[in-house]
Formats: C-alpha cells, structure tokens, sequence
C-alpha cells in the first residue's frame, strides 16, 4: 500500500473519538446497549464517523483520516475526512453535474466538492441519546447553469437491538455483537421555481467509507433476469477497467476488491437494485450490511458518469468504489465506499424528496455470521472470502 496515503492509524473507537474530539466536537450516541456506538460530528456535515458494536474498546469500522482533520487544513478539490455516512447531492457528471463548473472538461484537475458538502458545518436542531437532527441550507450552480436554493434534513439514529435490520429477522442476528443506525435525509427546494429534468434535478447520496483490507471483499446482491429486460447485472463504466481479479459476477451477486489497491467504482441500476449491499472482511471477521431505501424502476436517477450523457437519468440506484494509485502515485486513502441513492427530484417549490440508508455490523461466531450472509446476500462468507484472488 502506497506511502502516501494519509490517516492510516490502528486506533479503536474510544481512541479514535478521543483523537477527533481534540479537534472538532463529536456526539456519541448509543442504544439500550452501551457496547453500540455511534460517533457522528455536526462541524463535518453531521457524518457519522465511525461505530463500534463492542464498547470504546472495540474495532473502529469508519474509516477516518486523521491526519487530515488534525491538520484543520482544508483541501482544494475534495477534503476526504471520511465517515461511514455522509451525505452528498447528485450528479457528479455529466451536464447536470454539481462537481463541475460550466463548461469545464470532465477531469479530476477540474473536480470540485461543493463547499456545503466538503467543509461546512451543519446545525443541530434536537438530539437525544440515541438521535440527532441536523440541517443545512445553500444555494447551488449546475453544469448547465441551473440554479438551486437547497435545504437539507438529516436525522441519524442509533436503531434498538430488535430493529436492527429493516429486512432480517431480528431472531437472525441474536448472539453476535451488532451495531446498527440509520441516516434518514431530506431534500427541500426552498426556491420559488420548480426544479425541472431540462434543468438538471439533484439527487440524495449517501455515501459510507470503510476501512480497507487485502481480506475485505464487497458482496452486491442483483435481481436475476435477461439483460434485454432487466439491463447488465454490474456497471463498471465509470473509472478503470475491471477484470476478474477485481471483480467476479456470480448468479445474483457479485464480488469486488476492497483493498484499496485500484481506484475502481461499480453500480446496480433500478432494474437489479435489492437495497442491500456490504461487505465481509475474513481477517477480522467483519461482516457489514446496509440497507437503503429502494423507489420504483422508473423514477428515474441521475447519471454520475464524468461525460456529456444521452440518458442523464438513467443512472444507478447503488455503487460501490474502491480507491487506489492515482496516476501521480497518492491517493485519497485506505477506504472503500458502499452508496446508495434517491431518485431524480423533481420538486416544486416547497416539495421535497427523502431516502434512508441503514448500516449494520456484526462480529461474532462464523456461523451466525454466514447465516445472516446468506440470508443478506444469498452467498456464504467462505463463497464471498474465496470469490477473488488474495
């Protein structure tokens, strides 16, 4: 792994709260059990940082780049503070792009977060033991010229052991260590005209970073079908090419690299979407799910793609990246990313749209841990363990 990533650190939850907490506040949330934890910081956009299932002593599953919030340093492009929820809008590219200001080449030299979503604070309106709400307002500038007045609502929750899963059974998860919580966002056109598709409409975008690991491997679930009906089960058109050291499509899920070794970005369209994803990482005996909301096929969600698009609403529901090398040999950091999306939002003035995303993990005996792969993923962890080469 390269010398250049930064704020690679082997710190548990309580060191890593410690560490953050001497630069900038943290909320630490928990449920019935003081073993889930929940780490989430408002002056970074109200992400959650990082979690634990088993106290301040246990495994820290957020990736966070310590270095950089240290620094209080703020980058040009994009400040990769890390979290394993935050929260973003869509698209990235094309010509409804957000990222990209008019009429600039779809390049990473021209590639800029919006402040809003890089480096602002959010307030918090309420918050209690296990929930904090926070908000935010700004106005925003598409590629084609577009203007957007932006209001954002975000609760993060802690869930209760018995809730764990929106789609498991909670019988399925007893006798492991299990942390849980939720991310419900709000979108709100708080401008007097309505937010048009000839315009450019903007998307919710949940994004979750995790710690990379020669022995993590991402496990996307697909609807089975007939390409011509259903579309290609896995996109990959989005960074460099993938082969099957990288990734592997079985019947119904697929396997990608979370090692953090080859910046790469796959995506499930509408048509295969599940609403889970995760990943499973053998050395440490991880297993991570998330959960997200899921709209009919034909709502239509914003294209990401760095080009000029034909179908600029024909994008994915649910991506998963992997970062690596970039040509001048840094990168952003040992991560991996598992995502999910809202559709396309069409609002009228005072309208809004919402999307949910729910993240889990679990340690604990491997046999508990493969029944709720299976029952996840339709895949055990010695299938998802052995499904890439090492």
């Amino acid at each position: 792994m390269s010398a250049e990533i930064a704020g690679e650190k082997e710190l548990n939850f309580g060191q890593t709260v410690d560490a953050v907490q001497a630069v900038t506040p943290l909320l630490v949330l928990q449920n019935e059990n003081d073993q889930a934890l929940v780490a989430v910081c408002p002056t970074l956009q109200g992400r959650v940082l990082t979690s634990t299932a088993r106290g301040t002593q246990g495994r820290s599953y957020g990736w966070v780049n310590h270095d950089l919030i240290a620094s209080k340093k703020h980058l040009e492009h994009f400040n990769p503070y890390g979290g394993e929820d935050r929260i973003w809008l869509g698209p990235e590219g094309g010509q409804y792009a957000i990222y990209f200001a008019p009429g600039t080449s779809f390049d990473l030299d021209n590639w800029y977060v919006p402040a809003p979503l890089d480096i602002e604070p959010f307030e918090v309106a309420e918050q209690s033991a296990s929930h904090v709400r926070l908000t935010k307002k700004f106005r925003q500038v598409n590629y084609s010229g577009a203007e957007f007045e932006i209001g954002l609502n975000r609760v993060v929750r802690v869930l209760p052991a018995h809730q764990a899963s929106s789609t498991l059974p909670a019988e399925l998860l007893q006798g492991v260590s299990t942390v849980a919580f939720e991310s419900h966002n709000v979108l709100t056109n708080l401008g007097t005209q309505p937010w048009t598709r000839e315009g450019g409409l903007l998307s919710l975008w949940i994004i979750g970073q995790f710690n990379a690991s020669p022995s993590a491997t991402i496990v996307i679930p697909f609807h089975a079908g007939p390409e011509d009906k259903l579309g290609t089960p896995i996109n990959t058109n989005y960074f460099a090419p993938l082969d099957e050291q990288r990734l592997r499509v079985f019947d119904g899920y697929a396997c990608f690299k979370g090692d953090s070794g080859y910046r790469s970005k796959i995506g499930v369209n509408p048509h295969r979407v599940t609403g889970r994803l995760g990943s499973y990482d053998a050395e440490h005996n991880v297993l991570t799910m998330v959960e997200h909301s899921v709209n009919a096929p034909d709502a239509g969600y914003v294209n990401s793609e760095w080009q000029l698009q034909e179908h600029p609403y024909a994008g994915d529901v649910a991506n998963c990246y992997n970062d690596g090398p970039r040509p001048d040999g840094t990168q952003l950091g040992a991560f991996y990313e598992l995502e999910s999306s809202s559709p396309a939002a069409a609002l009228a003035p005072g309208a809004t749209i919402e999307h949910t995303h729910r993240t889990l993990h679990f340690e604990g005996d491997k046999a508990r841990l493969d029944a709720i792969a299976r029952a996840a993923f339709g895949a055990s962890l010695d299938e998802i363990a052995s499904a890439l080469p090492a």
